[in-house]
């Protein structure tokens, strides 16, 4: 992998990341375009995902503060119900990681054909998510963090995008658009994160391929995934808070379709 296929890469995953039109999916596709193989290029994928949480963490720096600020204070607050919120939502895409990792990649592959039908998907949800209205939450509770955790965890799927996933099943569920963004990027951190680390350990365990890349191409990659991301996690905050989610379903229907057809 060179410099310049790091940068697109880079760029592609820090966008893609918070935009609601998958990361995975469309790493797999620009992959599959530079004839470069994700099992061998497992601490690019690593680098790169681990820029996009330092970008959430640079975004939304003064809502973890918020967050740290009372969880010092060592008591039950405002502060300490939203971490449980997080810590409810993150049960699911931790048993899943955890216990169901392999099978799923067994039960439904990889390939570009998954990733062109679960954009298709990913399209659907966002397009039902902008057209149903329910009637409005004040607070997301922790019945509705759950669920939304289902939600991510079913994206792990290749195509099924993260963010698209977790914001479209929170507004089905009537929760306020101005909050919903901010809970569904601070929630995906400790899972991205774990990943990485576990991914880590296969490479020093030598369970995984690291691949040959320059550390060049690394760096790139991470500045890249970490500038677009911070553009990105800005824009998509705006996004959902003016209801725009349609025309990434329109995106995201041509994607699918067109990987179907040209796979």
């Amino acid at each position: 992998m060179d410099w310049i296929e790091a940068l697109v890469l880079g760029l592609v995953q820090g966008l893609t990341e918070y935009l609601p039109v998958s990361s995975s999916g469309h790493l797999a596709i620009g992959s599959a375009l530079f004839g470069v193989e994700g099992e061998e290029n497992l601490a690019f994928t690593i680098v790169v995902h681990v820029a996009t949480v330092l970008s959430t963490l640079v975004v939304l720096w003064k809502e973890i503060a918020w967050i740290f600020s009372g969880l010092a204070e060592r008591r039950l607050n405002s502060e300490t119900r939203y971490v449980g919120k997080i810590l409810v939502s993150m049960i699911p895409i931790c048993i899943v990681r955890v216990f169901f990792k392999d099978q799923v990649a067994q039960i439904f592959g990889s390939g570009l054909t998954v990733v062109g039908c679960c954009l298709l998907v990913t399209a659907i949800l966002l397009a039902f998510s902008s057209y149903y209205k329910p009637r409005q939450k004040a607070d997301i509770s922790p019945r509705d963090a759950f669920v939304i955790g289902l939600a991510q965890a079913c994206a792990v799927l290749p195509g099924l995008s993260r963010s698209g996933s977790t914001i479209a099943t929170g507004l089905l569920l009537g929760n306020d658009k101005s909050r919903l963004a901010q809970f569904s990027f601070l929630m995906v951190i400790p899972p991205i994160l774990g990943e990485a680390l576990l991914d880590g350990m296969k490479l020093m365990k030598g369970e995984a391929i690291a691949g040959d890349i320059p550390l060049l191409s690394l760096l790139v990659g991470f500045l890249a995934a970490f500038v677009s991301g911070c553009l990105a996690c800005k824009w998509m905050i705006g996004i959902v808070k003016r209801g725009k989610l349609l025309y990434f379903a329109i995106y995201c229907a041509l994607v699918g379709a067109a990987v179907l057809i040209l796979n």
